[in-house]
């Protein structure tokens, strides 16, 4: 199957703008970026805390993290599969050059095996992460503004 790791440079641009569309859409209906922030309530450290304090202190930061970690990746994974799958499954499309409506039309193993090769293609991974990188910048540099 033909997907972003094994295109021509032109189609790789073209369907790089079309997945960005996507993703855009896609963050701003999931909410992905917001269930991101939910972080817990942790206990401030403070120098006057005994050492048995701090170190307990620390082992309940930690668990919370960890609750909270879990309880944001089910909520992210119920907003992408069960909230959005359709949108989900036009950015997993366009990876592989599938229009939405065509979706249907392959395996979903077909699917799989193009996103293992993407996952493994370092330039590719460097490219997105790229973007990612520039986006971030942009968002910083308009809250700044």
């Amino acid at each position: 199957m033909k997907n972003l790791a094994n295109c021509k440079p032109s189609e790789f641009l073209r369907q790089t703008n079309k997945i960005r569309k996507a993703v855009a859409n896609w963050l701003e209906l999931t909410k992905i970026l917001e269930i991101r922030k939910n972080a817990p309530e942790l206990i401030d450290l403070t120098i006057d805390m005994k050492p048995e304090e701090r170190a307990e202190a620390i082992i309940k930061n930690r668990e919370a993290t960890e609750k909270q970690a879990k309880e944001n990746l089910g909520a992210m994974l119920d907003a992408m599969l069960d909230d959005y799958p359709d949108e989900t499954l036009q950015i997993l499309g366009y990876l592989c050059f599938v229009e939405p409506k065509d979706i249907d039309n392959h395996p979903m193993s077909d699917y799989i095996e193009a996103m293992n090769e993407l996952l493994e293609n370092q330039a590719v991974l460097g490219f997105f992460t790229s973007l990612m990188q520039l986006g971030n910048r942009a968002t910083s540099i308009a809250r700044k503004a």
